[in-house]
């Protein structure tokens, strides 16, 4: 399978890094590339660190940045590792990071990946395949509340309990091992009434991929070090696909931004809180309508950015 794919928001995002052709940039998601080439043509003297914990992407990636040599490194790890893994590579400051979050079309598109409700096969949903915790195990592992809560915390699904005891109901009898039956299991569960905004299984696969890649908790944890990194003038750039992760990306930069906790009514900050930067997006940035036409997955993209000062 192709890892080639559209890049979302691609020249918005290259040009809101402000990339210098001898700075250090990070792309936190490598995925197929596609940002890290747009950077990378930029660059002379600078260096480009991609850093993809998914193998797949590592290596398709490889292959498309060849060309660039030594401007382009590597590196299999999770973005919230960022600043240890740059750190073994003798980089503590940079000049720009990018994260192009959710999974990529590439995962999507890879039936025995398991992402997708489109295709029967084994419920994985992975993007570390060294992880042991896979779809299946949360599907047929987790209580019915636990199942409710993960569908509605993370997929905002309005049938979460029904479908919660629907899955338990169902794994009664034999384990739920595919895509395709917990897909049929949750069409049986969602009254034909609330079927709207596509697939009735969508907003619970995307939750239950959230539980298994632990991709709000990550995203909280690494935007410390992610801003920690920059240097002053630096940027930090954050592609979201849903509002869970646009609500974290927003009001973190928010926070960065004015951090003062002292009360309204006082006359002078007292807290100490120094303001790390500015939000540079006062509204995300938005896909156009011919990136949209193009590429169908773009429709939800939001992007994010904050500048260190």
């Amino acid at each position: 399978m192709d890892f080639e794919h559209c890049s979302v928001l691609l020249e918005e995002t290259v040009e809101q890094l402000k990339i210098k052709p001898d700075g250090i940039y990070v792309d936190g998601t490598l995925g197929g590339g596609g940002h890290a080439s747009r950077v990378c043509e930029k660059l002379e003297e600078g260096r480009l660190y991609g850093i993809d914990q998914d193998e797949a992407a590592i290596r398709a990636a490889g292959e498309r940045l060849a060309g660039f040599g030594e401007r382009a490194v590597l590196i299999r790890g999770n973005y919230v590792d960022a600043k240890a893994l740059l750190a073994e590579k003798g980089v503590e400051k940079v000049d720009g990071i990018l994260l192009d979050l959710g999974v990529s079309s590439y995962q999507l598109d890879t039936p025995e990946r398991g992402f997708s409700y489109r295709w029967d096969a084994e419920l994985d949903m992975r993007m570390d395949q060294r992880q042991r915790l896979t779809a299946k195990d949360i599907v047929n592992g987790c209580s019915e509340e636990q199942l409710a809560r993960i569908l509605y915390d993370y997929g905002e699904e309005p049938s979460a309990r029904r479908i919660a005891r629907e899955i338990v109901r169902a794994r009664q009898s034999h384990p739920i091992e595919t895509t395709g039956e917990l897909s049929e299991i949750i069409r049986e569960a969602v009254p034909a009434r609330m079927r709207t905004g596509g697939h009735p299984a969508k907003r619970t696969f995307q939750a239950i991929r959230i539980e298994c890649n632990r991709e709000l908790e990550v995203l909280r944890d690494a935007l410390g070090d992610l801003t920690d990194m920059l240097r002053p003038g630096g940027r930090l750039c954050i592609i979201t696909f849903h509002s869970l992760e646009d609500r974290i990306v927003k009001t973190a930069f928010k926070t960065k931004e004015n951090p003062c906790i002292c009360p309204p009514d006082f006359p002078v900050c007292v807290c100490g809180r120094k303001p790390e930067g500015r939000v540079i997006t006062r509204k995300p940035i938005l896909p156009s309508a011919q990136e949209i036409e193009r590429n169908s997955r773009s429709k939800s993209a939001k992007l994010r950015v904050f500048e260190k000062i």
